[in-house]
């Protein structure tokens, strides 16, 4: 599950450590409603994350874990930067972005191979520790990307093609190590 809006609203946030609005809590309550079919609950640490992964966790008394390398992207210069702000410092930098994501990055931005490759491996020991288990992943719509391209090999210069709405669920199913997409962007809870 991507989080719910953040204060300050849409920008190029990465690790900047935003609460969620009170739209996003609103969104996340929303997308969850009173359904809780998880085993436990794994968050990134990030406060827009972090928080109703609490709250959720607390109120259906599921087992919860924080996991660095769930954080999103880090941005670099984008960081706190709405995409209209990055349009008129270098016209054209953000289509350059989306159509080449692993060398149109801005300054001192992670490797998207390294985000990739940190999302990776929290899902693998994800997997290991929990196989069977049903797993919400509260996260960030870049580590969403992450997980989908990991999980049905997307290649990485394609990743930034996937939408991911604030608030909305993805599931994935595994199965004997082959991963199926079972939706993408639901906005409620299927059990």
């Amino acid at each position: 599950m991507r989080h719910g809006e953040p204060v300050g609203g849409r920008k190029y946030r990465g690790q900047i450590d935003d609460p969620l609005s009170d739209k996003g809590w609103a969104q996340m309550r929303a997308a969850v409603g009173d359904a809780a079919p998880w085993t436990r609950i794994v968050s990134s640490p990030l406060a827009r994350c972090r928080a109703f992964a609490e709250t959720l966790a607390t109120r259906h008394a599921l087992p919860l874990q924080f996991d660095d390398r769930l954080k999103e992207v880090g941005f670099g210069a984008w960081e706190g930067k709405s995409a209209a702000e990055i349009e008129q410092e270098a016209p054209g930098t953000l289509a350059r972005f989306k159509t080449d994501p692993i060398h149109a990055r801005p300054a001192g931005a992670e490797p998207l191979a390294d985000f990739h490759a940190r999302v990776a491996m929290a899902l693998d020991d994800l997997l290991a520790q929990h196989a069977g288990q049903h797993v919400l992943l509260v996260g960030h719509a870049g580590v969403m990307r992450m997980a989908l391209a990991w999980a049905l090999h997307i290649p990485l210069e394609h990743a930034y093609r996937i939408e991911v709405a604030t608030a909305t669920l993805t599931r994935l199913r595994f199965d004997g190590g082959l991963a199926s997409l079972i939706f993408h962007g639901s906005a409620r809870v299927e059990r």
